[in-house]
Order: C-alpha cells, then sequence, then structure tokens
C-alpha cells in the first residue's frame, strides 16, 4: 500500500501544476472564479454519488449529519474560503510563472504551517525542523535567483511569486485550523456516529464542498457578476480547462483518501518525487531552462522537506 500511495502522491502533485500550467501559460481569459466551482461541484457530485451508491446511505444520513453538526459545518467556512483563495491564486501563478517553479516555491507552505502551528496549538517545533525551514528557504532563494536573473518579465514573474506566496499563506493557515477544528470535533462533539459507527471521509467532504460553494458564490457574485451575466459562468471554457478542473477535484478527493494510508515521510517522499517529475517534465514539455543553480536549491528544498516530515527525531524540541 505504501508504494502505491507514494507513486498516486507523487503524480497528481505533478500532473496538476503541469497541467494547470499548460492551459495557463497563454494566459486564457475565463474566469478562475468558475473554475474553483467547477472543481467544487465536481467534489459534490462524487462524493454524493460515493454516499448514496456505494455506501447506500440515504440522502436524509447527508442532512441528518449537517443537522448534527451545524456548528462545525459554520466552522469549516473558514478553511473552506482560505483553500478557495488558494486554489483561484494557483491559476494566476501558473499563468505567469513556470510549473517547476511553482512546484518549489510552493513548499514555503511548510514555514508558515510551522508559524500557524506555534501560534494556534501551541506545537514546539522540533530542532532539526527549524534547521529544515532555513534550508528551505535558501533552496527557495537559490531556485529564484537565477529565474530572477533569465527572466525578461520581471513583473509577470513577480506576480507569479506573490500569488505562490499567497497560497503557502493560505494552505498553512487552512491546514493548521482544519487540524484545530477536527481535534476539537474529537474531543467535544457526539455526532460522528450514524448508528453506531463513525461517518466516511465523504461526509466530510460534502461538508467542505457546500461551504466552499457558498463563499466562492459569493466572490463570484461581488467580483464577476457583470460578465458572468454577459456571457456565462463557462465563458471560453476548452477541453483543456474542463481537464484541469476536473483532475483539481479528482485530485484533492485522492489525495484526502490516501492521506489517511500515508504517514508523514511517506508524504515527504511523495513531495519530493513531485518536485524532481515537475521539474524534468517541465524541460520536456515546456522548455524550461533549468540551471545548475535552481538544482542546487532544489537538493535544499527536497532535503528540507524530508526532514522537516521526519520521524525519530522526538527527543530534539526546541
Amino acid at each position: 500500500m505504501g508504494l502505491k500511495v507514494l507513486i498516486l502522491l507523487a503524480v497528481q502533485n505533478s500532473s496538476k501544476n503541469l497541467l494547470m500550467r499548460y492551459v495557463m501559460k497563454e494566459k486564457p481569459d475565463f474566469l478562475s472564479s468558475a473554475a474553483v466551482i467547477g472543481s467544487e461541484c465536481t467534489k459534490l457530485t462524487l462524493s454524493l454519488f460515493y454516499i448514496l451508491f456505494i455506501e447506500k446511505n440515504s440522502f436524509g444520513s447527508i442532512i441528518q449529519y449537517f443537522k448534527d453538526d451545524w456548528k462545525n459545518t459554520l466552522l469549516v467556512s473558514v478553511p473552506a474560503s482560505a483553500y478557495n483563495l488558494q486554489m483561484t491564486l494557483e491559476y494566476i501563478a501558473l499563468a505567469n510563472l513556470d510549473a517547476a517553479m511553482f512546484s518549489v516555491l510552493v513548499q514555503t507552505k511548510l514555514v508558515f504551517t510551522a508559524t500557524f502551528s506555534v501560534i494556534f496549538l501551541g506545537k514546539k517545533l522540533k530542532y532539526i525542523q527549524v534547521i529544515s525551514l532555513i534550508l528551505l528557504t535558501l533552496g527557495v532563494m537559490l531556485c529564484n535567483m537565477k529565474v530572477g536573473n533569465d527572466n525578461q518579465n520581471n513583473n509577470s514573474n513577480m506576480k507569479g511569486i506573490l500569488a505562490t506566496l499567497g497560497i503557502a499563506v493560505s494552505s498553512g493557515f487552512a491546514s493548521v485550523y482544519t487540524e484545530k477544528v477536527i481535534k476539537a470535533q474529537r474531543k467535544n462533539s457526539p455526532v460522528m456516529t450514524i448508528g453506531g459507527g463513525q461517518h466516511s471521509l465523504a461526509y466530510t467532504q460534502v461538508q467542505l464542498a457546500c461551504m466552499s460553494l457558498v463563499t466562492i458564490g459569493i466572490y463570484a457574485c461581488i467580483m464577476d457578476f457583470q460578465r458572468i451575466l454577459e456571457f456565462g459562468l463557462f465563458h471560453n471554457f476548452n477541453g483543456m480547462a474542463f481537464l484541469t478542473v476536473f483532475n483539481s477535484a479528482i485530485g484533492g478527493l485522492i489525495v484526502a483518501s490516501v492521506l489517511k494510508h500515508a504517514d508523514s515521510v511517506l508524504k515527504g517522499y511523495a513531495t519530493a518525487i513531485s518536485v524532481i517529475g515537475t521539474g524534468l517534465l517541465s524541460m520536456v514539455l515546456f522548455g524550461t531552462q533549468l540551471h545548475g543553480i535552481y538544482f542546487m536549491g532544489i537538493i535544499n528544498v527536497i532535503i528540507a522537506v524530508l526532514l522537516y516530515n521526519g520521524k525519530n527525531f522526538d527527543q530534539y524540541m526546541c
């Protein structure tokens, strides 16, 4: 199971970045909010299908879940909004950065996850994790240094970098906030059972998708209402754009499912493989020029990810 999970996570991470870069490199004129709505609708549909036809539970069980767990349903609107922001920024980032650079820079989410874990969860970082975060920062700086020197369109490059850092911040916050909610759920909420059994992950996915659709729907109505009214929600979407939306949705469900079987070390290896794979495939598919300084940086980033997620370092606490 471990090897299968490793391969699945690595392939999903790489394919998402490469597909989105392929679609966004020409800066197509479609709404990123529409892409997020499409992705969340797909997640919701697939999760409902799983509950109703695979688990053979009733639709009433879903309604009851929302009734019993209404407080947490409201609470998940916060990470849902953060994930919506993250997905929207991904389209901006990959329209302005190559997939190789994006896959490295987005790993700064570890820095923000660690920071938010200390602030909101009161966690203590291990010394090895502090070292890994320093290595990660140095690696990202090395990777960005060469790009900054060679890139003719510095404004576009900077826009992509800022969008990616926004993704890292929102990802880190959403991860820590979700962990806090789940811990509170397990401690205080008796509604995690139906007929004596625990709810499947599909119920949580329905909960998250519904709240995501509410928040991204509000955003679309405020920011894109006139354009949606005039041209429709999915104006200028082509086959590849819809494939990207589907890949993002199905990938999110796959990752959520397999992480139940993956420990932190496995996730670290999957991230390392996907960063390498994205870089190499970017060279082949898009003609991205990667120089020696980039590979020095990527080695730093990979070592940092593996160290941060490593086990057997519990005795080295700050």
